[in-house]
């Protein structure tokens, strides 16, 4: 019998805490406004941006949602992020890597844009120091065709260096733009692999420095140098398709039709059907003399 009383008792103190636990764990229910996070990679850097997303809910947006020419938070529930993996440059001005607060100042024509150190202030935007404040740009309003019901922020308008941070809800937009250091980042990787460890470089190597120059008009003499040593051993219809855009470049027309047809060959044998039609385009247009008319 004592066994008996000692398994019950043991039993019945088990389902007490299973009670006691369940009672005090709370209900996961959707929020209102959720989190949300949205990544951008501009040039080499790295761009975060964490915020909460309130809907309008037929409710007044401009100038109550969205409090014109007061702080806001720029979103709901907690101060809204963003977060930079390099230095980068908002509007003319520069802002070191590292994560920040959002807040905006909203207005009919513009927004105010400002950075700040503290990232946990949430609502309470009465009681900002000047102290914390990284940067403060302005951001262009612009009129939606189209309603949008949930506060969004995204990336727009992306360029090899830049973007802009497009706030929209409701009718109203405001941007502003973000600019990234590529060259002198590629530039030291060029002069480390392929200038300076020109005895180690790989074709691949070789190919992505040309296509840079390429890219950025920078000497074609050594975008194609470069380009040949990538094609020398093993070319591929890619990069034979850059040695003729390169050619293009430089006027050399009859190298560009030789180079195009040699990529035209290998994107055959591959089947790949969009390198073909870009080498017909090329080879039309440089037995033309470079005009496209």
């Amino acid at each position: 019998m004592t066994n008996i009383f000692k398994t019950a008792s043991a039993t019945l103190a088990l389902s007490a805490l299973l009670l006691a636990g369940n009672a005090q764990a709370q209900i996961n229910t959707p929020q209102p406004s959720p989190l949300s996070t949205v990544t951008q990679r501009v040039g080499l850097t790295d761009i975060t941006i964490t915020y909460s997303r309130p809907s309008a809910k037929g409710r007044t947006v401009a100038g109550n949602l969205i409090p014109m020419g007061k702080r806001w938070r720029t979103g709901a529930n907690a101060t809204t992020k963003i977060k930079f993996s390099d230095e980068v440059i908002l509007e003319g001005k520069k802002v070191p890597a590292g994560e920040y607060g959002l807040y905006t100042i909203p207005n009919k024509d513009k927004w105010t844009v400002v950075l700040s150190k503290n990232t946990k202030q949430g609502a309470n935007v009465d009681d900002f120091k000047d102290e914390d404040n990284v940067a403060s740009i302005s951001a262009k309003t612009y009129n939606l065709a189209n309603k949008v019901e949930t506060f969004t922020i995204n990336f727009s308008d992306l360029t090899p260096a830049t973007a802009n941070v497009d706030m929209q809800w409701e009718n109203i937009g405001a941007k502003f733009r973000i600019t990234t250091e590529v060259d002198a980042k590629v530039m030291a990787q060029i002069n480390e692999k392929v200038i300076n460890g020109a005895a180690t470089a790989t074709p691949a190597d070789y190919a992505a420095a040309a296509v840079y120059y390429l890219d950025n008009d920078k000497d074609m003499k050594q975008a194609l140098a470069w380009m040949q040593k990538a094609n020398e051993k093993d070319p591929k219809f890619w990069n034979m398709h850059t040695e003729a855009k390169i050619r293009m470049k430089m006027k050399d027309y009859k190298g560009a039709t030789t180079a195009a047809e040699q990529s035209k060959k290998l994107a055959t044998e591959a089947k790949n059907t969009d390198y073909v039609k870009m080498n017909d385009e090329l080879i039309a247009t440089a037995k033309k003399g470079g005009t496209t008319k």
